[in-house]
């Protein structure tokens, strides 16, 4: 396991998170887009275990698109988001990419909700892209967060 630290931009909320490699995705949802005030949103999926987070924080509650509803992590000094968690998918976190300490080694693995990117961005050929997001969303975040391998389901 390797460890990668982030945080706010202010300082006051820090994590860890303990994961095999650094994996990540690019999502193109509206939500996203607001929420980064760009083009998308960058994330690692990772499992909650082994994830650890000091500082004060709170949550906004949003709907999904497909119906279920996201608690997102916030810094209470900054307002810097943090993580979001799937209410009822306690098993995992999903990082937002831009609070990594050393968010160059993110990579994107993946891009989903391709059908509301923004028109300019092009997407590498060589990337997995879904015009939402996987059918088995679960599969994939595990396999995302908990895989030896690079490639990533198409």
């Amino acid at each position: 396991m390797e460890t990668f630290e982030g945080g706010c931009q202010c300082g006051a909320v820090r994590y860890v998170a303990a994961i095999k490699q650094l994996v990540g995705y690019a999502c193109h949802c509206l939500e996203c887009q607001k929420q980064s005030a760009s083009a998308f949103g960058l994330s690692v999926t990772i499992p909650s275990r082994q994830f650890t987070i000091k500082g004060k924080m709170d949550v906004y509650r949003r709907s999904t698109d497909l119906g279920g509803v996201t608690a997102c992590w916030f810094c209470t000094a900054c307002g810097t988001r943090l993580y979001h968690q799937s209410e009822g998918g306690n098993d995992y976190v999903t990082i937002k990419g831009g609070s990594l300490d050393r968010s160059d080694l993110l990579d994107p693995a993946a891009h989903i909700w391709t059908k509301r990117k923004q028109r300019w961005v092009l997407l590498p050929p060589e990337k997995p892209a879904h015009e939402t997001q996987p059918d088995n969303l679960h599969a994939w975040r595990q396999l995302l967060s908990l895989s030896d391998e690079q490639e990533v389901p198409r």
